[in-house]
């Protein structure tokens, strides 16, 4: 039997994810240091953030309230006590040797968030992920690893503290998932919830969002877990996915050749698509946790509570199910629309301006998403707004110009902006409407091409197209393709 079988049918994968998620502040977690990424080593520093005696922190009120609003959009209860703990660790990136985290009392817990993938047939499939916690802490700063050697490699290592209490929420998720897709869908939707808060930017490729798997293997049935493996150093959502279902096969591989699974942590290769170990674990680490002294312990009064609550807006998942009952749109095109946040908004204020919602989502999806992708811009940085769009769907729909003639003058709307309809009268782009006026034109358009109408009438109707692109290219584009089309057919049958 191969190992893909195995994977559907005699083992399941359990998986957790751990998720360190930058809060998008402009000063650090305990200090007034700047949060800018990519400032020069060691200048956003300060005696309070580099540990120096005598110093005492003080808590960001800032980083508090995206906290609880990241709780409260994932679900979880939010204490009503909580309090910041001492993590006992040693490390040159570390320069207090401790980490400001919370332990025992995090802010919030018990939560979950629902992912949804879609069937072959484009159906929602939807599942709830458990959220275990999320809590508080401050970041670590950066080592540097430079020069070269034959033998050894890096021959020294450089450590910029510019990170160093920089603030973060770890998320801890429950091991509900079964599958690289499920994790990489999770992860993905944790950010999308992020991103909507805006209380992160969630960039993975500066570090802003960083996930740990942890992830271990059963046979199908049996209620106790695997020996768990941890994978680091993964920058995609996709190589989150690569990962874990390398991940998969290999512990499978190692149990059907009588190999023990050690509990260790790897890294993902992306150069050789695998994972490779990094340490082994014998144990879990001791910590030696304690209150933290110089932090009073944290009481988010109910009144402030329900005022963070009120400022929440519609989250993805909720977006996501409005469009498919409210607007009739398919899972698949609600999926799309409400990935990005500044998109969905664009889309409901098309909609707003009475436009159909099943063509501005078209056009969204369609050829301004590729203009946006081949000019690498964001929907906010086009000159076509919402209500032109709007403006452009109703003049299709009442008929004053075709689809083609839309998408002819989409790009100069798109960079020049404007009206739509002004610029169809400026330029003469009103669609021929008047039955006379196109058979007219038919007649002529057959006339002139007998050799093409033998054709036809001797059994090769795709002809057909060719006489429709007679009349448009005589006509500008402007004759109405419907009419066309039922004119033509009419004359060339008889």
């Amino acid at each position: 039997m191969t190992t893909a079988a195995l994977v559907k049918t005699d083992y399941e994968a359990v998986i957790g994810l751990e998720t360190h998620c930058q809060l998008k502040t402009n000063t650090k977690v305990f200090c007034n240091c700047s949060t800018e990424f990519g400032t020069p080593p060691n200048t956003n520093i300060c005696p309070i953030c580099m540990g120096y005696p005598g110093v005492l922190p003080v808590l960001n009120q800032r980083v508090l309230e995206y906290a609880v609003k990241a709780g409260l959009a994932l679900n979880c209860q939010i204490a009503p006590y909580s309090k910041f703990d001492r993590k006992q660790y040693f490390y040159p990136d570390l320069p207090k040797n401790y980490q400001i985290s919370q332990y025992d009392l995090p802010i919030a817990e018990h939560g979950w968030l629902e992912i949804e993938l879609v069937d072959a047939d484009g159906n929602p499939i939807r599942k709830k992920i458990g959220i275990t916690r999320l809590h508080m802490e401050e970041d670590a700063g950066k080592l540097v690893h430079a020069g070269s050697d034959r033998l050894s490699g890096s021959t020294y290592s450089l450590v910029d503290f510019n990170r160093t209490g920089v603030p973060l929420v770890e998320i801890v998720s429950e091991p509900d998932m079964r599958s690289g897709q499920e994790a990489a869908e999770y992860a993905q939707e944790l950010r999308r919830i992020l991103l909507y808060l805006g209380v992160s930017d969630g960039n993975m490729q500066e570090g802003s969002l960083r996930c740990d798997v942890n992830i271990s293997v059963r046979p199908i049935g049996q209620q106790e877990f695997g020996t768990k493996v941890e994978i680091k150093n993964m920058n995609s959502f996709n190589a989150i996915q690569r990962a874990i279902d390398y991940e998969i096969e290999r512990q499978i591989a190692a149990i059907e050749a009588g190999d023990r699974i050690v509990m260790e942590t790897r890294l993902w290769e992306e150069g050789s698509q695998r994972t490779i170990s990094m340490r082994v674990k014998e144990g879990s680490s001791d910590y030696r946790y304690f209150p933290e002294p110089d932090l009073a312990p944290i009481e988010v009064a109910k009144s402030q509570l329900e005022q963070w609550r009120s400022e929440l807006p519609e989250l993805p998942a909720a977006k996501r199910h409005r469009y498919e009952t409210e607007l009739n749109l398919s899972a698949y095109d609600a999926r799309v629309l409400t990935d990005d946040k500044a998109v969905a908004e664009y889309f409901e204020k098309a909609i707003a301006s009475g436009a159909n919602p099943k063509q501005a989502a078209n056009w969204v999806m369609g050829d301004i998403a590729a203009y946006l992708n081949n000019k690498k811009l964001s929907i906010n940085e086009i000159a076509l707004n919402p209500e032109t769009l709007a403006e452009l769907t109703n003049l299709i729909e009442d008929g004053t110009i075709s689809g083609k003639i839309a998408k002819d003058i989409l790009p100069e709307l798109l960079v020049e902006g404007g009206s739509a309809k002004e610029l169809v009268e400026r330029k003469g782009l009103i669609q021929i409407s008047d039955t006379g006026a196109i058979e007219a034109i038919v007649d002529q358009v057959i006339a002139a091409n007998p050799k093409e109408l033998e054709q036809y009438r001797s059994g090769k109707t795709k002809l057909l197209g060719f006489f429709v692109g007679q009349v448009l290219k005589q006509t500008g584009g402007r004759a109405d393709p419907k009419l066309t089309n039922q004119l033509l057919a009419k004359k060339l049958n008889g």
